[in-house]
């Protein structure tokens, strides 16, 4: 059975699945409604949303490693791999999903930062029941989080999978943050884990 997680909270993935491989992470977002009025019929609105997901892989003195998002589908080990842009959230389920081959990581990398970002600058104000959610090797879903931070912001440090004793651990950040792509939000993101 799935996990909700709140903000803040983290649970044992190895626990929850012993013989824990790899993990699916997957991101979903809708646009949010906007008030119909006479200038939005007139001009049209915003029926799309272009959100990245990405993941930082980081050292245990979080120095970068590598950056797995749109622009460079995998990472140089070929344990990360996104499986696609998607440039409008359509559609239910997720809208992107980021694989991590546990296994075929490097024993440097301890920590995974996800986060999503708009590039084109949408902020999240416009953005609405956006989660991420952690699969197992067989799809089955270990836990979600649910993000509630709408604003001005343009990006969301989502959360962290950290491998610690001989265990990873996936903790809820939901933090907002701004940039166009992982780049622009590393640095955020190094000052919040």
């Amino acid at each position: 059975m799935s996990i909700n997680l709140s903000k803040n909270s983290s649970i044992s993935l190895t626990k929850k699945v012993p013989k824990l491989s790899e993990i699916t992470i997957g991101l979903g977002w809708d646009v949010a409604q906007e008030k119909k009025g006479f200038f939005s019929s007139l001009f049209g609105s915003d029926s799309s949303i272009d959100l990245d997901a990405s993941c930082i892989l980081l050292s245990n003195e979080l120095n970068i490693i590598d950056m797995v998002w749109y622009a460079k589908l995998a990472s140089d080990c070929g344990a990360v791999n996104h499986k696609g842009d998607n440039r409008t959230g359509e559609g239910d389920g997720d809208d992107e999903q980021i694989k991590v081959s546990l296994q075929r990581l490097p024993s440097n990398v301890k920590h995974i930062a996800i986060v999503v970002n708009s590039y084109t600058g949408q902020t999240f104000e416009k953005v609405a029941n956006a989660f991420c959610r952690v699969m197992d090797q067989s799809l089955k879903e270990t836990c979600r989080f649910t993000l509630s931070e709408q604003g001005s912001h343009t990006g969301v440090f989502i959360g962290l999978l950290t491998y610690n004793n001989n265990e990873w651990h996936f903790a809820s950040k939901g933090i907002p943050i701004s940039g166009r792509t992982a780049q622009d939000l590393s640095r955020h993101i190094i000052a919040n884990i």
